[in-house]
């Protein structure tokens, strides 16, 4: 089965909302979250602490997921986080599995 993975960079006020949602989607069994610090996003977004160090206060998800599921992945967070900030990118799992 071919897998990708879409990591998400999420503001911190919509990250329990990010998860909840991915805990409730039926094909995304297996993700991640970790606090992280954005880079090269837009000052509009950034409040003026972070203006000044040059980097934003975030939440990194990474989803692992099947190939077959990714439009309506994407569609079901486009939905739910319309104008939240989320920025998002989809790269190949070339391999995964679980060391038992």
């Amino acid at each position: 089965m071919s897998e990708l993975c879409l990591t998400l960079l999420c503001p911190p006020e919509a990250e329990e909302r990010l998860l909840d949602l991915l805990l409730m989607l039926p094909n995304t069994t297996v993700f991640t979250s970790t606090p992280t610090a954005a880079h090269g996003l837009t000052h509009e977004n950034m409040d003026q602490t972070e203006q000044v160090l040059g980097r934003a206060r975030a939440t990194e998800v990474e989803v692992i997921f099947a190939v077959a599921d990714k439009a309506a992945l994407l569609e079901a967070i486009r939905q739910q986080f319309a104008g939240a900030g989320l920025r998002y990118w989809v790269t190949t799992v070339v391999e995964a599995g679980e060391i038992a």
